[in-house]
């Protein structure tokens, strides 16, 4: 898919934000695990002490792209949350074990204990603080509006008063752009928004910015830009149960180091052509 209230404007984005980031794709029950081995390190020893058998079990939907998907639709589990997820396991030298789950099941199956932490974009909010333990942020973003690449007239929210804005009517950016005063054409999704927006049927659309860097990065987004951000900025952690400190504190050290040394960079230049990771 924000913590700062200023104007009913960016509490609008905030809410939208948080919500969108949240994830809500559909996947598979309990699919076969993937497995990487560890080395044996003092720092492997000490978490797998943490970890049942020693093994990190992941859980995370498999069909939630670019973050969390089979290529081919059936091949190797992949993705942005998974490489950083299998880097920080790495870091920590540990075994790693996915499960895959549908979003709506991600939260009850931590809590029972069919995994140790979530990787799948779980956006870090109050409510969720209350009943949880987040790592350190390994993906930040904004709401974006995106017009056309030639459009030099809307270059803030203010300037949508009047327009027309491309949005699903079930997603919240549609509120955000009512509350800034556009008029709404009615789409199914982000990809019917951005061909309308191109093709200048539209002036413009709102979505989170790591939808259109992932848009750029596998379609041709040269006939589009984004016009404005959002101030409030959502971050997505991995997620652990309230007993879990411990285990949470050793993948803060692990991001630290994979932030320091490239690798956090290096994975989101590759899914999203800038550095995501904060």
């Amino acid at each position: 898919m924000s913590t700062t209230r200023t104007t009913p404007l960016l509490t609008a984005a905030a809410a939208a934000l948080t919500l969108v980031l949240a994830g809500c794709s559909t996947g598979d029950d309990a699919t076969d695990a993937t497995t990487t081995e560890p080395t044996g390190s003092a720092t492997g020893s000490a978490v797998s002490e943490l970890l049942d058998d020693g093994i990190l079990t992941v859980g995370t939907e498999g069909t939630y792209r670019p973050f969390s998907f089979h290529t081919d639709g059936a091949g190797d589990l992949t993705g942005y949350d998974v490489e950083v997820v299998t880097a920080v396991a790495e870091e920590l030298d540990v075994e790693i074990e996915f499960e895959e789950t549908q979003w709506d099941a991600i939260f009850a199956g931590l809590e029972a204990g069919r995994f140790d932490v979530v990787a799948n974009q779980v956006s870090i909010t109050p409510d969720r603080e209350e009943k949880y333990v987040f790592s350190a942020p390994y993906t930040v973003s904004r709401g974006v509006i995106v017009v056309p690449s030639d459009e030099t007239d809307i270059s803030s929210f203010a300037d949508l008063d009047g327009r027309t804005a491309a949005q699903s009517l079930t997603s919240n950016w549609h509120a955000l752009a009512e509350d800034s005063g556009a008029n709404i054409e009615a789409v199914e999704g982000w990809a019917q928004s951005a061909a309308l927006v191109q093709q200048g049927r539209v002036d413009a659309t709102i979505n989170d910015k790591l939808t259109f860097l992932d848009y750029q990065t596998t379609n041709d987004a040269s006939g589009l830009k984004i016009a404005a951000e959002t101030d409030e900025e959502s971050q997505s952690a991995f997620t652990f149960r309230q007993d879990s400190e411990e285990l949470a504190a050793a993948f803060d050290e692990a991001l630290a180091a994979l932030s320091e040394d490239g690798t956090l960079a290096e994975i989101s230049e590759k899914y999203f052509g800038e550095d995501v990771s904060g």
